[in-house]
């Protein structure tokens, strides 16, 4: 295993802040687990509803009784990386790592590294691949109540040893995944750190970066992802909370913007089918999909859309311009999502994580108990198939 990153003082450490005390903290974990089990009750969902055509198989790469989340998935120089978070719980923790492993075939995995934050933790990896570079991204929180404030990257020639993680020369803005349609030029759709705008950056290296444009502003804009269609044009989704209580709001959702070269006119659509958390979108013969959290319960003024009572699953997704179409879930409940993919031919290895299938507690219960990062091999043409049934169906329905 290589040297942590964190052996030596980085040049970009998390400012601390004082943590809840244990009376307080015990007192809202009581709270909360207690009404999370009146909704384990009362607020039903239906079991996933995973296509075994598509859905090919499942199995863990980590399962060892801690909290794992926040994953990203790729394929790099003949190995897969898989990295994620580990923590006591989903909320903020001191006591969190950020774990990056390696495996030839998805199934054993060897630790690389583990980046370990000063004070706060890190959220949210995200690879990419730039000139021959396998990068990191990361998120630097400090707060209990999960408010990452920057973008921390850190970069490998060889996939064991890593730079020092250094803030990016635009702060307060989250990067998620970097892209390219040529090889020269990397664009990254990033949300600011308060909530409530997105924008699309680019870069020539994946370390200095230029803003393009503002996608949108509003409605507590968050998480943003992109992925480039077959003629150019970028389709971009937002998660967009409302009013972002916990209860949820009826009215949030997904936004989904789409632009042409160069970039700096948007067209915008909504869709009500999910609130995009976590995404991870990607192409597929000239097609965009997507992996993100869907609700699969609701109940007035408790469980709307994002409520933290309801019931959530791990999904796969068509995306177009005018919305978006469930295509299947994975075995997947509770505190789940936040996935990674890599293409292998006419395959795709998903890393997600999950709660306990079985039990399928609801999110806020999900999210202060043991969770799995899972590996999922995807058909990917039992999917296009799939998706262009669904598409036939919508059609004839609205002929």
């Amino acid at each position: 295993m290589a040297d942590s990153p964190t052996a030596t003082p980085a040049r970009y450490t998390i400012s601390g802040a004082r943590p809840a005390s244990r009376l307080q903290a015990r007192a809202q974990f009581t709270t909360v687990m207690a009404a999370g089990r009146l909704a384990h009750w009362f607020v039903r969902g239906t079991k996933p509803q995973v296509n075994r055509q598509v859905v090919l198989e499942t199995w863990d790469a980590v399962s060892d009784g801690a909290h794992n989340s926040n994953t990203d998935l790729t394929f790099w120089n003949g190995w897969f990386y898989l990295c994620h978070q580990t923590s006591p719980y989903h909320l903020g923790s001191s006591r969190s790592r950020m774990l990056l492993w390696r495996s030839q075939d998805a199934r054993s995995w060897d630790q690389v590294t583990v980046f370990k934050a000063e004070s706060g933790e890190y959220r949210d990896p995200t690879f990419g691949q730039i000139h021959g570079k396998l990068y990191l991204y990361l998120l630097p929180n400090k707060e209990r109540n999960p408010e990452p404030f920057t973008t921390a990257w850190s970069s490998s020639e060889d996939g064991l040893n890593w730079s020092p993680l250094v803030e990016v020369d635009h702060p307060g803005w989250l990067y998620w995944r970097p892209k390219t349609i040529d090889g020269k030029t990397w664009y990254v759709t990033a949300y600011w750190h308060e909530h409530g705008k997105s924008a699309l950056f680019k870069s020539p290296d994946g370390e200095h970066w230029e803003m393009v444009w503002q996608i949108f502003e509003g409605e507590r804009n968050d998480e943003t992802d992109f992925e480039f269609m077959a003629d150019g044009r970028i389709l971009s989704t937002a998660r967009l909370e409302g009013k972002g209580g916990w209860e949820g709001d009826p009215s949030s959702g997904t936004l989904i913007a789409t632009s042409q070269p160069p970039y700096d006119k948007w067209s915008y659509a909504r869709s009500r089918v999910t609130r995009f958390d976590g995404p991870c979108l990607f192409p597929y013969n000239g097609r965009v999909y997507g992996v993100g959290r869907y609700q699969s319960s609701f109940f007035p003024r408790v469980a709307e859309q994002g409520g933290l009572f309801s019931r959530k699953r791990t999904s796969l997704f068509e995306l177009d311009e005018l919305g978006i179409t469930r295509l299947t879930d994975l075995p997947s409940a509770g505190d789940t999502s936040y996935a990674g993919i890599a293409m292998r031919g006419p395959e795709m290895y998903v890393s997600y994580y999950t709660s306990d299938v079985k039990e399928d507690p609801p999110w806020v219960v999900g999210m202060f108990q043991p969770s799995a990062i899972k590996l999922a091999r995807i058909c990917l043409p039992a999917m296009e198939r799939l998706a262009e049934k669904k598409r036939s169906k919508t059609a004839a329905a609205t002929a």
